[in-house]
């Protein structure tokens, strides 16, 4: 789209002068009455794209224009789901911002409609007796706003473990070979939900799934397994998730004490995974977020 600035006039200038007084700018009342964009409309645009952390400057570019159409979303607004890309805006930032001051914790609240908000919805649709769906439709909206007295105003909670932020997990994801392996069904069906989630993440993702031989130019091996280790088998890095409530800072170590590379990590499903049919999808999903989470933020400190 071309730049709209100073001198302009017509529906362009309105459809923003229109976005930034939803947002509580101050745009002199003869310029939105003629469609114009002049001096209050420049100091309006230049306040917001200041606000909203983008380069000083007085034009709605493109990059302007995304922060202002995300921004003008309310709660409620559209249907939100997880699809790729991910939804973003404002009212995702505030359905993540009700789920966490309600105890369903989603993680930092970004904006991005990824997989932590899909499982925290769905948690909180099952809670109030909804059709647990991951979807935000108008009633999932009519509960959150029922709840407003509990939530608005209140600060974002989230839970410390197993939360990493869609920008922090996009950035490692971008930078790090991972391969993942699965050496059993259930563990291959959780192995593949990792590797959904990273593209879903990003495109650029570097995570890929391999059989047991994995290209040498990886940075980093994750073999998943449902079952312990032989009691006769050599000893290997291996992390038991069951036991483990510091995944990422688990992954951390293995990896640094590795005395070969890549550093090839068994992580052990044991007790987590019955063969008797109760093992569902969406448990599947939860092991997997779980792990790409731990891996993420175990590599975070890495990233330059």
């Amino acid at each position: 789209m071309e730049p709209i600035t100073t001198g302009m006039q017509g529906a362009a200038v309105e459809d923003v002068q229109s976005r930034l007084l939803q947002l509580g700018y101050t745009i002199d009342a003869a310029e939105v009455t003629d469609k114009y964009f002049g001096a209050t409309t420049e100091q309006a645009v230049s306040t917001f794209r200041l606000d909203s952390g983008l380069a000083a400057g007085h034009a709605v570019d493109i990059p302007c224009w995304s922060a202002l159409v995300d921004a003008s979303y309310k709660l409620g607004d559209r249907t939100l789901y997880l699809r790729m890309p991910n939804f973003h805006g404002a009212d995702v930032q505030a359905l993540q911002r009700a789920l966490n001051v309600l105890g369903f914790a989603c993680g930092e609240d970004d904006g991005y409609f990824g997989p932590h908000t899909e499982a925290a919805l769905q948690q909180f649709q099952e809670n109030v007796g909804l059709f647990a769906d991951g979807m935000a439709f108008q009633d999932t909206y009519a509960y959150i706003n029922r709840l407003h007295h509990v939530w608005e105003g209140k600060p974002s909670v989230t839970e410390a473990e197993s939360r990493i932020g869609f920008a922090r997990a996009a950035n490692v994801l971008e930078r790090f070979q991972i391969a993942v392996i699965g050496e059993d069904p259930i563990a291959r069906s959780v192995a593949s939900r990792m590797w959904n989630i990273a593209t879903a993440t990003t495109d650029n993702s570097g995570m890929m799934l391999c059989d047991s031989e994995v290209p040498t130019d990886v940075d980093l091996v994750l073999e998943i397994a449902s079952d312990e280790l032989p009691a006769d088998a050599a000893p290997r890095a291996t992390i038991a998730l069951a036991e483990c409530h510091n995944l990422a800072q688990r992954i951390r170590t293995a990896n640094v004490a590795a005395q070969q590379k890549p550093a090839r990590i068994r992580i052990e499903l044991t007790g987590m995974t019955r063969y008797n049919g109760t093992f569902t999808a969406s448990d599947a999903q939860t092991l997997a977020v779980r792990l790409l989470d731990g891996v993420c933020d175990a590599l975070a400190d890495w990233v330059n």
